[in-house]
């Protein structure tokens, strides 16, 4: 992002201010706009913004109490869904209109998201412990020393995109289409990875027949442990339409694969701004489940989930009406000076860590959050028991997206731990 436009944007009155624009997001300097509207109007109305009108709430408390509040505050496609931009789940392509269990109300919610539950409970990631672990040894043994490459891509990407396929039991050889998939599905107009609405929708089309044949396989073979065969036979799911299938299928996609991806670059970026963190880290391994928690809290792989207000109500001291869109910036939330002590720090020792709301509140609430923090539990105890140092190799370069807040590039040199 230009000077320029980081002055424009820091100089602006409060009500010329957009925070949809997705370029926005490809740095840091995104906080300090936050920073300002959590002093000065944590309830902000934008009614010019890229995407429609919209509300902007960026205090803690009153994120939760959004969230929370599931029978006024939707989440339904049928108002636009979760993104500020109504056309992920309602391009403007005729006969497209994609719904999945977290873009809907009770009581439609609940019976689809337990229908793929059983993997992310106790005993579904008891079964993925072993080969996460393997496999995140495998890919980091296989980095070179002292040679400058991408984390993102041989890395982060890597072991996300592996441990999809796992979920899924897709086919292995075929694996990159899912993060491929992942990118497209969140794109909007002006982010990146956006092709266009028709292109769009063609790719996301060609996931839905790639996957259509794995349902029928599914439905018809031996009882498996994967999403697709959870879908292919609850009596929730089996029977649902192309549009709801697809949209399902995406959400997991999307859940299962930003939510670590990101993080997993996250903590590189936390361990070479915070080393002395990192320091306490090696000396004191048992913190590796608050640095867990810090690093997704300080990172907020999503920066905001939206809602749609079923009837008028006030916050803030602010009316909202029916059917205002209403958008949650979890990103300001997890840097709310009021409830995290210099939260632009990563501080292992923080009480409060855990308290982050990137995975959400209520019934929406992030169902693969144990999944992701067991592969950024592993990936930590392996790089101490590896490496001296992964160090950075210049800035680090951010995705421009309003909504999934990750990075798109990492140059970094590792130093191995003698023997």
């Amino acid at each position: 992002m230009s000077q320029a436009l980081k002055t424009n944007l820091s100089d602006l009155p409060l009500s010329q201010i957009d925070l949809s624009r997705p370029e926005l997001f490809a740095d840091e300097e995104i906080l300090e706009t936050f920073k300002r509207l959590r002093e000065e109007d944590p309830v902000h109305y934008c009614a010019d913004g890229q995407f429609g009108p919209f509300w902007s709430i960026t205090r803690y408390e009153d994120i939760i109490a959004v969230d929370t509040n599931h029978k006024v505050f939707s989440s339904s496609d049928a108002f636009g869904g979760i993104q500020l931009d109504d056309n992920v789940v309602r391009p403007p392509v005729e006969g497209v209109e994609i719904s999945a269990f977290i873009t809907k109300d009770q009581p439609h919610h609940g019976p689809i998201r337990k229908s793929v539950q059983p993997i992310a409970s106790p005993q579904g990631l008891d079964s993925f412990k072993d080969l996460i672990w393997e496999r995140t040894n495998n890919v980091l043994d296989s980095l070179p020393e002292d040679e400058e490459f991408d984390w993102v891509e041989r890395v982060s990407v890597n072991l996300t995109t592996q441990m999809l396929a796992t979920l899924f039991d897709f086919p292995f050889e075929d694996r990159e289409k899912l993060t491929y998939w992942s990118d497209i599905t969140t794109a909007t107009e002006g982010s990146d990875h956006f092709p266009g609405h028709e292109k769009r929708v063609e790719i996301l089309l060609e996931c839905l027949e790639y996957f259509t044949r794995l349902r029928h396989i599914r439905a018809n073979g031996p009882p498996k442990f994967d999403f697709i065969s959870m879908m292919a036979r609850d009596e929730n799911t089996k029977d649902m339409d192309d549009m709801n299938f697809l949209g399902n299928l995406l959400l997991l996609i999307v859940g299962g694969n930003d939510t670590t991806r990101n993080s997993m670059s996250a903590s590189i970026n936390a361990w070479n701004k915070f080393p002395e963190e990192f320091a306490k880290l090696r000396e004191d391994p048992s913190l590796i489940d608050k640095m867990v928690a810090e690093v997704i809290r300080w990172q907020t792989p999503l920066s905001h989930m939206r809602r749609t207000a079923l009837e008028d109500i006030e916050l803030g001291g602010k009316l909202i009406k029916k059917g205002d869109k209403v958008v949650m910036w979890y990103y300001s939330g997890n840097h709310d000076e009021d409830v995290f002590d210099h939260p632009r720090q990563v501080r292992f020792d923080r009480e409060n860590g855990n308290r982050h709301v990137s995975f959400g509140f209520g019934i929406h609430r992030c169902m693969g959050l144990r999944v992701a923090e067991l592969q950024l539990r592993t990936l930590w105890q392996l790089i101490l028991e590896k490496f001296d140092s992964i160090e950075l190799v210049g800035e680090p370069r951010r995705l421009k997206s309003n909504f999934v807040n990750g990075y798109t590039e990492m140059k970094v040199k590792v130093k191995r731990r003698s023997s």
